[in-house]
């Protein structure tokens, strides 16, 4: 039986580094994972009076997170932090009060930039808010692509080889963390 990896990406742009990135992941997943890509961008603004009756939308995100037996969060950097849609989804996953579907659930986060960080400070600042969610978050190895839109194409084809290689070292320790996490 495959492990079941949902992976958001912080990006809504039609032609995201973050989602090709993504895209590359679930290429390069090992055969007994399956990775998919969970949208995001059509959940409401978090609202506290939207809880007494969640939208649709928030149900099946919340029904996804519980079929899930890990979480690959990809963001890019916007002004050295990730994005909103990508805070609103982590909120929505963590209410309402009392109901985290967060809690205890292996992670990890890479990031992507067309500049030279990488997306360095998106991912750390990303992970402090993983932690208090008490997602139980992956450290190393970190995953930070600079100059994306070099490396990465549509179809989820990794033009360099030694970015390859990182995406096949992170999917190495992450699928051994969640399996460490099982026992």
């Amino acid at each position: 039986m495959k492990t079941r990896i949902i992976a958001l990406s912080g990006s809504l742009r039609r032609d995201s580094y973050t989602t090709k990135l993504v895209k590359a992941f679930q290429k390069s997943a090992p055969e007994d994972v399956a990775l998919e890509l969970i949208e995001i961008g059509n959940l409401p603004f978090i609202n506290e009076d939207l809880e007494k009756d969640l939208p649709e939308s928030v149900k099946a995100f919340h029904e996804k997170i519980r079929e899930s037996e890990a979480v690959l969060f990809a963001t890019p950097e916007y002004n050295r932090s990730y994005s909103p849609v990508l805070k609103n989804a982590i909120d929505w996953g963590s209410r309402p009060e009392g109901q985290n579907h967060w809690n205890n659930k292996p992670a990890a986060a890479i990031g992507c930039s067309p500049y030279s960080l990488g997306a360095f400070g998106a991912v750390n600042h990303l992970r402090q808010v993983m932690m208090y969610v008490n997602l139980l978050t992956l450290q190393e190895p970190e995953f930070y692509l600079s100059k994306a839109s070099c490396f990465l194409g549509e179809d989820g084809n990794v033009s360099d080889p030694e970015t390859q290689n990182h995406i096949d070292a992170f999917w190495i320790a992450f699928t051994d963390w969640i399996e460490r996490l099982k026992r």
